[in-house]
């Protein structure tokens, strides 16, 4: 990435008009070089970020999120000893364990449309709410979706900065493709391999996209099959949050029921690949304590690495499962599993 001087240098070159002597531009070259130059070692020198986790190239790293059965009752500090680890049905060895508190590139990604729309004023203000419940290091993005995707506001941690693109929300039109605004947010905004950053995705939505059976409109472009394999190679977290709008659009005709009770299923299938839940909201009211449950269930994640005891490289699928002993209240969640030719991870997936 070019400074902003070197930006400007390069510009000037751009614009220097051909009837400009020949040293003027050779004078402009020349500073644009050296300014190019300058900056390069000052990047080369930028510490890596501290919260980057280094393991071994033939470990297994996990990010496993423990749940507690009651919301009202914060899970309690574990040990490594607490936890149970089986790759393919066999135990294995944990030979790297951390409580994990390192910060997340966060995106909220919002259904404005349908019945959502009408309901602006709250959801602008539970996603103010989100913003204030996430830890200062936490970077946010807020997108927007109905048939269109909006950036409402990139990556950032400037929370007043949030606040007022979250202000600037409008009300939208259109239908709903919900499955092209998670792929937009799995390979535009949080870009695999670009960041040494832990990443989640916060989708707000009633799951209906236009392109389901019996409903109205053209939809996403993309299949639900292919979203469902993006999430399950996606290093990012997804947490979905239902809102219940079904009541309401079957009464107007809209939607058939039908088409929630797949939605809900998609839902569930993009939660489990990612080890998360489905978290519920009966109205937009109820999104506040929801999007608060959430950042609590991100700052309770514990960092995990083994040596798997068949290390055979031969790109078939591992199938994983985390277990808690003795702890009845609590739940263990992390991906399912890791195909056995890419062991080596440099950031937690």
């Amino acid at each position: 990435m070019r400074s902003r001087a070197a930006n400007m240098a390069i510009m000037q070159t751009r614009q220097t008009k051909p009837g400009c002597s020949c040293s003027r531009i050779k004078s402009v070259l020349l500073a644009t070089v050296l300014l190019l130059i300058s900056v390069t070692p000052c990047l080369a020198q930028v510490p890596e970020s501290a919260d980057t986790l280094r393991i071994d190239s033939d470990l297994v790293s996990l990010q496993v999120s423990v749940l507690s059965h009651d919301p009202l009752k914060p899970p309690t500090y574990l040990q490594q000893s607490d936890f149970k680890v089986l790759d393919d049905g066999s135990p294995q060895e944990i030979t790297f364990f951390a409580a994990a508190d390192a910060p997340f590139d966060l995106v909220l990604l919002l259904d404005l449309s349908g019945s959502t729309a009408d309901k602006l004023k709250l959801i602008r203000k539970s996603s103010k709410r989100f913003v204030e419940a996430s830890r200062p290091l936490d970077r946010i993005a807020i997108i927007t979706f109905t048939d269109d995707i909006e950036i409402v506001s990139p990556l950032t941690s400037n929370h007043k900065e949030l606040f007022r693109a979250i202000d600037d929300i409008e009300r939208p039109s259109g239908g709903t493709s919900f499955w092209d605004a998670l792929r937009y947010v799995y390979l535009a905004v949080l870009r695999p391999g670009q960041s040494s950053r832990r990443t989640a995705v916060v989708v707000m939505t009633d799951g209906v996209d236009n392109a389901l059976p019996d409903v109205g409109g053209a939809g996403s472009r993309i299949t639900f099959e292919e979203l469902a394999n993006i999430a399950a190679h996606s290093e990012a977290v997804v947490f979905p949050v239902f809102l219940d709008t079904e009541k309401e659009e079957v009464k107007r005709h809209r939607t058939p029921a039908s088409a929630y009770v797949l939605a809900r299923a998609q839902l569930a299938q993009l939660a489990e690949a990612s080890g998360t839940v489905v978290r519920r909201a009966n109205k937009v009211s109820d999104l506040e304590s929801v999007y608060e449950q959430i950042i609590r269930d991100l700052g309770t994640v514990y960092s995990i690495g083994y040596r798997p005891v068949n290390n055979k490289r031969d790109g078939k699928w591992h199938q994983i499962s985390v277990a808690l002993l003795e702890h009845p209240d609590l739940t263990a969640r992390t991906r399912n599993g890791y195909y056995s030719g890419s062991l080596a991870s440099s950031s937690p997936p």
